[in-house]
């Protein structure tokens, strides 16, 4: 549902009593997160039970199961998802009492409001780039409000009230709630055409990306077009990275800055797309002056966030361990940053096992096919039924499309539309050494505990197997 943005956003602590339609998204949670950490009166509402749904509770935040008007009582503003349905009860009860309605975007910038903002947008890698940011910052001596789009391990949690005047939000494109946000800073990741279902045309998202900039002071990009402080890997930017290195799942690399040497930089997450993601992490605390040793070190504790090629657990067998990876990508490009970090994790004879969920049936519509040849750079595929979340199923589009469209050799790729037999599926299809990875923004997260512990009933008496359990990111 599209909740028009208020024309004017109050302060958090004039907002009463505020309720969170879909609290347990990783975006809801975080606004949820810092108002309560702020004194303002919260509750929320969800449709299942999460580890993100017990932690707020832990908390003190009031989270109940399912949609009820009765949960609106006493309450004075509601913040809505945009999952939510009109016909939602708590949005029904919310129009019928005249209450404040928001969309999340409103909701995030009443607690930004009279802060120093840095936002970062970008179609890929924009929640590992404001987490790299948090985390260096804070070594390098801030305490900066933050809210992320998904679990940090290093922080643990995705959201916390700072006591600096800094603060630092994933700003999210997909429905426009990066316009309503007016920051000090603004960075860009990249812009490549998605969320075409909002924004209707390439142009008309390009022209979004361009709006978002010119409400920053400073902008911060890898591309020219966008701003003159473009920060990357060409031989013309003004914060470069040179003598890149991917290897034994760590990623190094050399900064320089208008051609002055800045020091060595060295990320505990392998890949191109990681060292690119610090580089403008690092570019955010030079803006703000801070030490760029301090900042480093910092980049050099970020241990990933959840579903961003996240390690599920390992179970070792003779042979070699078979080691179960998670991430969130759903876009042609992300698939290919991820598996080519997933490749360089693959040693000896291991191969490349991918079970991979499509998210949205107008992303799958638009992008199907260029899905399925990204999926090419693995050994074996499973393809699954497309998660259709906002939208509405339409039968001529399904994860056959992308299934496909995966290029030979024949035989490799299965499309498996029947989600209890995925789990079945991998397991059969990995070996000793593999690295098998899911993929997708919808609820293939699941299956990697599953298929883990499927795993672990079928390895050979005397291995062992450890876990690393994870909570919910997806929202």
């Amino acid at each position: 549902m599209k909740i028009p943005v208020p024309d004017e956003i109050l302060p958090a602590d004039r907002l009463g009593h505020v309720h969170f339609v879909g609290i347990g998204g990783a975006g809801l949670s975080g606004i949820a997160r810092l108002m309560h950490q702020a004194g303002v009166p919260v509750s929320g509402s969800d449709v299942s039970d999460s580890a993100v749904v017990r932690a707020l509770r832990a908390e003190g935040i009031t989270v109940h199961l399912g949609h009820a008007a009765d949960h609106l009582t006493g309450v004075d503003t509601v913040v809505a998802t945009t999952a939510a349905r009109e016909d939602n009860p708590e949005i029904v009860a919310a129009l019928d009492r005249g209450l404040r309605l928001w969309p999340r975007s409103a909701g995030l910038q009443s607690v930004l409001l009279g802060r120093d903002v840095v936002a970062v947008a970008g179609t890929h890698g924009k929640t590992t780039t404001t987490a790299m940011t948090v985390v260096a910052l804070q070594e390098a001596g801030l305490d900066p409000t933050f809210a992320i789009g998904a679990e940090v391990e290093s922080l643990g949690t995705n959201a916390r009230l700072g006591t600096g005047p800094v603060a630092v939000v994933e700003a999210d494109e997909s429905d426009g709630a990066f316009l309503v946000y007016t920051p000090r800073i603004a960075v860009v990741t990249n812009v490549d055409a998605d969320h075409l279902d909002h924004w209707g045309s390439e142009d008309a998202y390009e022209a979004a990306f361009a709006e978002f900039v010119g409400r920053a002071e400073v902008t911060l990009a890898e591309r020219a077009d966008l701003t003159e402080r473009t920060v990357g890997f060409a031989a013309d930017a003004r914060l470069r990275g040179h003598d890149l290195v991917i290897e034994g799942g760590r990623t190094r690399f050399r900064v320089a800055r208008d051609g002055a040497d800045l020091g060595a930089v060295e990320l505990a997450v392998p890949g191109r797309h990681y060292a690119q993601d610090a580089l403008l992490a690092l570019a955010v605390g030079l803006e703000l002056g801070l030490d760029p040793t301090r900042l480093a070190a910092g980049l050099a504790k970020h241990r990933g966030a959840k579903r961003r090629m996240e390690l599920v657990g390992s179970v070792d067998a003779a042979g070699g361990a078979i080691r179960v990876y998670d991430s969130y990508a759903h876009h042609p490009s992300e698939i290919r940053g991820d598996l080519e970090a997933a490749r360089s994790l693959v040693a000896g004879e291991g191969r490349l096992v991918v079970c991979f969920q499509p998210h949205l049936v107008s992303r799958t519509r638009i992008f199907g096919e260029q899905m399925g040849r990204e999926l090419g750079a693995a050994d074996e595929v499973v393809v699954m039924d497309v998660y259709v979340a906002r939208e509405d199923p339409d039968p001529e589009v399904t994860g056959a499309l992308v299934a496909a469209a995966v290029p030979a050799p024949a035989g490799r790729t299965r499309f498996v539309p029947d989600r209890a037999a995925v789990v079945d599926t991998v397991v059969g299809l990995a070996r000793p050494g593999d690295l098998v990875l899911t993929l997708g923004a919808g609820d293939v997260t699941t299956l990697a505990p599953l298929v883990v512990a499927a795993l672990r009933e079928a390895k050979p008496r005397g291995s062992e197997a450890t876990d690393r359990r994870r909570g919910d990111g997806e929202g």
